[in-house]
């Protein structure tokens, strides 16, 4: 598979984004989709993915990554204010050997806390969906302050 191929509008996050699979929202826009990831590193980590069809950032329109980019930080602010991390890793992967697993562009928000250990990407079982609703709801009310 290389860095260029098509898009797969059957991946995982355009079944999201259609409505097909659920998710714990955080955020949309006309833009973005923001939503807590199904299989974190670490207690609040979550996802901002553009709307627009794109398999990573090489292929992505500069003005869509340019508006992404700016809910990225808007989200990573309510994460912040919600949870009171020690950091917050911003990562993005671009092609599978770089480890991106769903092939649609997308960032990781993961908040990082002193002496926890993060689990590996794409790794484990997923998390409790009650427990991401209630993450993404208090969150999502960090927004609106």
């Amino acid at each position: 598979m290389t860095l260029h191929a098509p898009y797969d509008a059957s991946n995982i996050f355009a079944k999201i984004m259609a409505g097909d699979v659920p998710c714990a929202k955080i955020y949309e826009d006309d833009d973005v989709l923001s939503f807590m990831d199904a299989f974190p590193q670490t207690r609040g980590h979550c996802l901002v993915i553009p709307k627009a069809a794109s398999r990573n950032i090489l292929d992505t329109d500069p003005d869509v990554l340019a508006r992404v980019i700016t809910k990225v930080q808007k989200i990573a602010k309510g994460v912040e204010a919600t949870l009171s991390p020690d950091g917050i890793v911003v990562t993005q992967f671009n092609g599978a050997p770089a480890g991106q697993t769903v092939f649609h562009l997308h960032f990781h928000i993961i908040p990082r806390y002193d002496g926890d250990k993060q689990k590996p990407h794409a790794s484990g079982a997923m998390a409790n969906m009650d427990d991401l609703l209630a993450i993404a709801e208090q969150i999502k009310q960090k927004l609106q302050d």
